[in-house]
């Protein structure tokens, strides 16, 4: 399983159309292959910063199949007018699962 992780910086006073954007999306996530969990959280010591997380089978399964599919699309038409700047994204696997 792989983890995705999205910094996502909003700009000032588009909270509330950002999250109503993401709420949206939840459906474009459900139907991408291989994802298999989204979530959206918000950094309590950054208002403007929030992380998407989502669980993909696989990395390609982001990296290739997603971000080549119209739900790509869709998902940056939904969010791109709240975002302030590119966001940062990064993959990790598990190393050490504790309890």
């Amino acid at each position: 399983m792989i983890r995705e992780v999205a910094e996502l910086k909003i700009k000032d006073g588009t909270d509330d159309a950002f999250v109503a954007a993401v709420e949206q999306a939840v459906e474009i996530f459900r139907a991408a292959k291989g994802c298999r969990s989204m979530r959206l959280e918000k950094v309590i010591e950054t208002p403007s910063l929030y992380r998407l997380i989502v669980l993909w089978e696989t990395l390609e399964d982001h990296t290739e199949t997603f971000r080549g599919s119209d739900g790509f699309q869709a998902w940056r038409a939904l969010i791109g007018p709240c975002l302030d700047g590119a966001p940062s994204v990064d993959h990790s696997e598990v190393a050490v699962e504790g309890f």
